[in-house]
């Protein structure tokens, strides 16, 4: 699952690249206070030999401590971290990481993950568990939710990364293998309605080409735009029946801004709603890319530091994971956060990361502050403006919510 064109420390599959204003102001500017001065004070008792993942601590970050009720980001969009939300009895509701995360019309969080056990795991919004179940899709990669007809409906992405039934151990590199991926797109209650297999039976891929899709977004008018992350790096335009109709990007254009480079996610942005267009994560440039429906490319949102997922949208802003920071020239382990963008694109705040910064309005490298996440994978908000974060190769971590203040 390595990426030959980035250097990285991360060899795992499931997360890793590719080949190729409720609140009044005063109390606000409060939290931020205190925010800036708890930070401070921690990452002063952070120990240089401090390591993530040691086997008695492994449910927390680098630093070394929980950050359970800390207040991360940053202005307008800081929150207090409930780092115990979600948790279950692992030898009951297993997770092997928390991959997708979606909301559907009941306010429920529906969560994928690849566990041999069950894909999907229900929350309502305290974090209790309502319902796990699905065996299915062993690579479960992404989950959406679509409203249709006044029906909810889940699209499910099977990234092809699967655990061996046979492996010899739990290490990272013994644990899973490739396969070609999928989408199925299920009712709400887990029934099958129909699958979309490898393009090569379309006869837009040849049977060499990698098939295995990281996201999937769809269209106010029901169209599919799948991005292939982990295998050939285009994106696949379907209708709402799953048929074909254009694809776009891969790596290999006369025009290097054409290329995509694990191309993680992909989402509707229906901010403007005269100026409706895509924004496609090109994760390994570090880099969100825009194209019209058909697949124009229009210019990239760049964000130095950032690996960045797909875009997941509320009101006027955005919000995207970042499962590394690129630190000393390469991905540095357990380096995630969240970025939050406005209706201009410019980052406004990093929680679990540092906060943005301008220079003649040029956005500078952005990282963690290793404080709260590992490797941040989805992101999904509810209606509070409260967000749910799961992550990849996390030690089987249950996701932590951000509660927003």
């Amino acid at each position: 699952m390595q990426n030959t064109n980035l250097n990285t420390t991360q060899t795992a599959p499931s997360g890793a690249p590719s080949k190729s204003s409720h609140v009044d102001a005063s109390k606000r500017q409060f939290l931020h206070g205190g925010a800036t001065l708890g930070s401070a004070l921690l990452l002063a008792g952070i120990s240089n030999t401090s390591r993530a993942h040691e086997p008695e601590k492994k449910q927390l970050p680098k630093a070394g401590r929980s950050p359970n009720g800390s207040i991360i980001g940053h202005g307008d969009f800081q929150y207090k971290v409930n780092y115990n939300w979600g948790r279950l009895d692992p030898h009951k509701v297993p997770v092997e990481n928390s991959h997708g995360l979606a909301i559907d019309a009941k306010g429920r969080i529906i969560m994928a993950t690849d566990s041999d056990v069950n894909n999907f795991v229900i929350y309502n919004k305290d974090g209790k568990l309502l319902d796990a179940w699905g065996t299915q899709y062993p690579g479960a990669h992404s989950v959406k939710i679509s409203h249709e007809n006044g029906e909810d409906f889940i699209y499910i992405v099977d990234c092809g990364w699967v655990l061996d039934r046979n492996r010899p151990d739990n290490q990272w590199k013994n644990k899973w293998y490739r396969q070609s991926g999928f989408i199925a797109k299920l009712t709400i209650d887990g029934k099958l309605v129909y699958t979309i297999g490898h393009p090569v039976t379309l006869g837009i891929y040849t049977p060499d080409m990698r098939y295995q899709p990281t996201d999937l977004t769809v269209a106010p008018n029901g169209d599919l735009y799948v991005t292939d992350g982990y295998g050939s790096d285009f994106v696949i335009h379907y209708d709402s029946n799953g048929r074909y109709i254009r694809h776009w990007g891969g790596t290999n254009n006369a025009d290097p801004a054409l290329n995509l480079v694990n191309t993680h996610g992909v989402g509707v942005d229906t901010r403007d709603p005269n100026n409706q267009h895509l924004l496609v994560s090109s994760r390994g440039e570090q880099t969100i890319k825009k194209y019209s429906m058909q697949g124009k490319w229009l210019g990239d949102i760049h964000l130095p530091g950032a690996y960045v997922g797909g875009p997941v949208f509320k009101g006027e802003h955005f919000y995207a994971p970042v499962c590394w920071s690129h630190i000393d020239g390469k991905m540095a382990a357990n380096s995630g956060f969240i970025t939050i963008l406005d209706k201009h694109n410019r980052v406004v705040s990093n929680p679990g990361g540092l906060a943005p910064e301008y220079v003649d309005g040029q956005l500078q490298p952005m990282q963690t502050n290793y404080q709260v996440f590992n490797h941040c994978h989805c992101v999904c908000v509810d209606d509070d403006e409260n967000l749910y974060v799961g992550q990849w190769n996390a030690n089987q971590m249950y996701p932590i919510k951000l509660e927003r203040v």
